[in-house]
């Protein structure tokens, strides 16, 4: 698995949205839903229209360590989620394929993300990971709370924390550029 960055600029963000925007409300919600969650894609993608609609939280097993998640849906994302669902079937996939039936799958989840970072500009190395790092870099920088973050995110240490969102490498960074003998 390669080390993939979050997005630390808020522009770059907003121009990443405008570009998913642009492609459609599937991809442009994919994205939304992925910075403003903790969620992994894999668990992104299991979600059906009957796990959000009319909804105040999302709950859900995670697949990579079978514990229970339960994370609420902010005001922000459930205005534009509704509208996203009106047309929608209960049991439809949330973000499905165009082919119909299936949700998309994490290859096209990447390839989706990639070519909007891509089109942004984004020279760092990008992947649907990226996503919940973001989250993750962003809710630390507002917060500064890593035993939260460490919690939200179930790492077993905060080193571990620091070190998923590329805290370690920009506090280190940050230290060496200010220093001088």
């Amino acid at each position: 698995m390669e080390f993939v960055e979050p997005i630390r600029d808020r522009e770059t963000i907003n121009l990443v949205k405008r570009i998913l925007k642009k492609h459609g409300t599937r991809d442009y919600l994919l994205f939304l839903m992925g910075i403003n969650s903790e969620l992994r894609i894999s668990d992104i993608l299991k979600l059906k229209v009957k796990d959000v609609l009319n909804k105040k939280y999302i709950e859900i097993k995670e697949q990579k360590t079978g514990k229970l998640k339960r994370f609420p849906i902010t005001n922000s994302f459930k205005s534009e989620l509704d509208e996203y669902l009106i047309s929608k079937n209960p049991e439809d996939w949330l973000f499905s394929s165009q082919r119909g039936g299936k949700a998309i799958t994490i290859i096209q989840a990447y390839r989706i993300i990639n070519n909007a970072c891509f089109q942004a500009v984004i020279e760092y190395r990008i992947g649907t990971h990226t996503l919940r790092k973001t989250f993750g870099y962003h809710f630390y920088q507002k917060n500064k709370d890593v035993a939260l973050l460490q919690s939200i995110l179930n790492h077993s240490a905060p080193s571990v924390t620091l070190r998923y969102i590329g805290m370690n490498q920009d506090i280190i960074d940050s230290s060496l550029n200010a220093f001088s003998l």
